[in-house]
């Protein structure tokens, strides 16, 4: 963390020439469970990660806003009031910007189009969250930004405010139909818990993991596959589900139960069933996986990590080969529990592992995509950490 710090106070004082105001960060994200049930107005549990994107920022007095970062050779410089000429971007379209630049001008957008007013900034990025790997390196550079944003401009927003302006960002600047996870879960993260979040109602309680206090660690698989949530996969799944919820006449998903689920196969196609299913299914392992740990502690949720993947690739089919010889040959050497994480097409899975198995269950995975002639892994471990703050 100390090294992305002083690379984004670095990258400022290059850019500028001058010393950043002040430095913010955000972190990325695992979800633990919960895939898809963001925007169906569900229920998701998410941890932040100890990587973090961070901001260094300073005011300029010229009314523009200058946003670099080691994302990219050149900076993207525009005049705040322009951003109206930028924003929102038509469904569908790329954004009119480099997409790196779509997040953190789009949260100054989404910012001044919620009534916030102030001065030009210049803004450095550099983060050490892993890009295209599932683990919401967008939201972290949303947050960061936000953040930072917040106090320049005397915004006085809370920290679930925020995160609404990173989602309205995330939607409409870059053009990814994500829902509110990624942004809630980067503002509110606690150290050693998983943020309990409804995403209807948008109250969040932590949910103590617990991890060390068990003798276990959390795995992450980065498969190298990257993905993009605002290509046509995510788009078509998130279709998918609004079609099916008009068919069965409710608001959302998030309506739904387990037990209307043979009255859905009779009206629906066998697709949108598909994806209807594994969104109920995986609302009602949400709340499972919260009573348990509760109750038994992380030991306990295993197979309902197991129970998930395979609903992601059977019912919903956003897995890939990778992450699914990732998932298996964590289980086959011994992982409590294994599953994709993050909106699917590539990204990351996570295994839930006994502390001391790492370098074996590691191996493992490694093994396993050399014989499938996939690319290396990069494998990591991750505790659940704090989020969104001012380092500086």
């Amino acid at each position: 963390m100390t090294t992305t710090l002083h690379a984004a106070s670095a990258l400022f004082t290059a850019s500028t020439g001058a010393e950043p105001t002040g430095l913010w960060s955000a972190p990325g994200r695992v979800n633990l469970i919960g895939e898809h049930t963001d925007y169906n107005d569900g229920f998701v549990l998410p941890f932040a990660i100890p990587h973090r994107t961070v901001a260094a920022v300073g005011p300029r007095d010229d009314g523009r806003i200058r946003v670099a970062s080691t994302f990219a050779d050149a900076p993207v410089e525009v005049a705040l009031d322009e951003l109206d000429d930028l924003f929102p971007t038509p469904t569908g379209d790329a954004p009119r910007v480099p997409e790196w630049a779509a997040y953190p001008l789009g949260v100054a957008w989404a910012l001044r189009r919620a009534g916030v007013t102030g001065h030009g900034v210049d803004i450095a990025i550099t983060s050490d969250v892993p890009v295209g790997a599932g683990l919401s390196s967008s939201a972290a550079i949303e947050g960061a930004t936000a953040s930072a944003l917040n106090d320049l401009w005397a915004a006085g927003l809370d920290r679930t405010a925020l995160a609404r302006i990173g989602r309205t960002a995330e939607n409409e600047a870059v053009g990814a139909p994500t829902g509110i996870m990624d942004q809630m879960a980067s503002m509110l993260g606690e150290p050693d818990a998983a943020i309990f979040l409804d995403c209807r109602s948008l109250e969040a309680e932590p949910v103590p993991v617990g991890v060390v206090e068990a003798g276990l660690a959390i795995l992450v698989i980065d498969t190298r596959v990257a993905h993009a949530h605002s290509t046509g996969g995510y788009r078509e799944r998130r279709a998918s589900c609004e079609l099916g919820a008009r068919t069965l006449g409710v608001a959302s998903l998030r309506d739904v139960s387990v037990d209307d689920l043979d009255r859905a196969r009779e009206l629906l196609d066998d697709v949108t069933f598909r994806r209807v299913r594994h969104v109920v299914t995986e609302n009602q392992r949400v709340l499972d996986t919260v009573r348990t740990l509760r109750a038994q502690g992380a030991r306990g949720i295993g197979d309902l990590l197991v129970a998930s993947h395979a609903s992601m690739r059977d019912d919903f089919e956003i897995s890939v080969p990778e992450l699914d010889t990732a998932v298996d040959a964590a289980l086959a050497a011994g992982a409590i529990g294994a599953r994709m994480t993050g909106g699917g097409f590539g990204g990351a899975a996570i295994a839930l592992i006994e502390r001391d198995a790492e370098a074996a269950v590691t191996d493992a995975v490694r093994a396993a995509f050399s014989a499938s002639v996939f690319a290396d892994p990069e494998v990591f471990t991750v505790t659940p950490s704090a989020g969104a703050r001012r380092d500086a």
